[in-house]
């Protein structure tokens, strides 16, 4: 286990290429290899940036189809409360039709009598 830890792979600049210069630099200093490694991590650092706004931008997201869908499940839940209201009154409303339709055959018939019975006496 000792020789895990005291291998070179724990030390960030010996897992970089030993150039004394970035590769694209055209110059030589001594510090080149820590300046390339801080370019590298400035990189990573922007691409943790970038992905850190797109995780933030998906859970805005998810948070707004959460909402969308209460909202949404509450107004079917309303929407199915007004419906059962409603053919409760449409029953009732036929309901009294249904009857009221029985009167008007009465009616009718009623109506049928007098007018046979006054012809019956006109003749």
């Amino acid at each position: 286990m000792s020789q895990r830890y005291n291998s070179s792979l724990h030390n960030r600049s010996s897992l970089l290429p030993n150039h004394s210069t970035p590769p694209a630099s055209g110059r030589s200093s001594p510090f080149g290899g820590q300046r390339y490694a801080d370019d590298l991590e400035g990189q990573n650092d922007e691409a943790i940036e970038g992905l850190n706004a797109k995780v933030r931008l998906l859970k805005d997201l998810t948070i707004g189809i959460r909402d969308e869908v209460k909202d949404s499940a509450i107004q079917l839940t309303q929407m199915n409360d007004a419906f059962a209201e409603t053919g409760g009154i449409l029953s009732g409303t036929m309901r009294r039709r249904d009857a009221a339709g029985l009167w008007y055959i009465v009616f009718l018939i009623f109506v049928f009598w007098f007018f046979v019975v006054m012809w019956w006496f006109r003749r």
